[in-house]
């Protein structure tokens, strides 16, 4: 791809970097490096408690950034699409700490790794700074509202909310499960079985069918 159809590609995903001091055209010109980085699903990006490298533009795939326990467990926090930026790392950037969970593509993803250096020249530019503080508020709203389900819903509700939504069938295992929702395998394959007891769901290996979905929903939306 050549350096123009590049910028266009990027401007379109990510508009507010038409006006950020360098622009990439002029980054390219001087002989800065804008080459895409292209690497494969399950591929871990940033760690915790490391240095945050650079700040990623994601062009094409998505990148689940996660927190993990000692004992093995994760949180899922977000994830990162094209035209969506990443909060551990620009709050990493901001604050020149280390980063503060764990980044890793579900799929083939391509993306720009902006520098630290360069974050911090585009920051003064006022749509570019808007668009990062915008990103601290939605983040903010979306990791109130998981503590909240985390904290004070029941985890039978929260995982029937997961199998929701995914269609009938669903290539999924119960670790995979109990990683999203930020428990132990073991409680979420005792909840899949009493759903399946309940005639909810058929359990198959690493596949749960849905088989009443009403019911579910039931579970989800009944009250406290």
């Amino acid at each position: 791809m050549i350096v123009s159809e590049l910028v266009q590609e990027v401007c379109a995903l990510y508009p507010s970097l038409a006006r950020v001091q360098p622009g990439l055209a002029e980054l390219a010109a001087s002989g800065h490096a804008l080459t895409p980085m292209q690497v494969p699903a399950d591929t871990v990006l940033f760690s915790e408690n490391a240095a945050c490298q650079g700040f990623p533009l994601v062009l094409e795939g998505e990148i689940k950034v996660s927190r993990h326990s000692n004992d093995g467990r994760s949180l899922e926090l977000y994830r990162v699409g094209p035209g969506e930026l990443c909060l551990v790392s620009s709050a990493c950037l901001f604050r020149s700490q280390p980063l503060s969970a764990l980044g890793r593509t579900t799929r083939a993803t391509r993306f720009l790794l902006i520098t630290p250096d360069l974050f911090k020249h585009w920051i003064d530019t006022p749509d570019f700074r808007n668009d990062v503080l915008g990103l601290f508020a939605e983040r903010m709203a979306d990791l109130t509202a998981l503590v909240d389900a985390v904290a004070f819903q029941r985890l039978d509700r929260r995982l029937a909310a997961a199998l929701l939504g995914r269609g009938q069938q669903l290539r999924l295992t119960h670790q995979a499960l109990a990683d999203e929702l930020g428990t132990v395998r073991e409680i979420i394959t005792r909840l899949l079985r009493r759903f399946e007891r309940e005639g909810w769901v058929a359990l198959g290996r690493e596949q749960i069918t849905i088989v009443n979905s009403a019911a579910l929903r039931a579970l989800v939306t009944a009250p406290l």
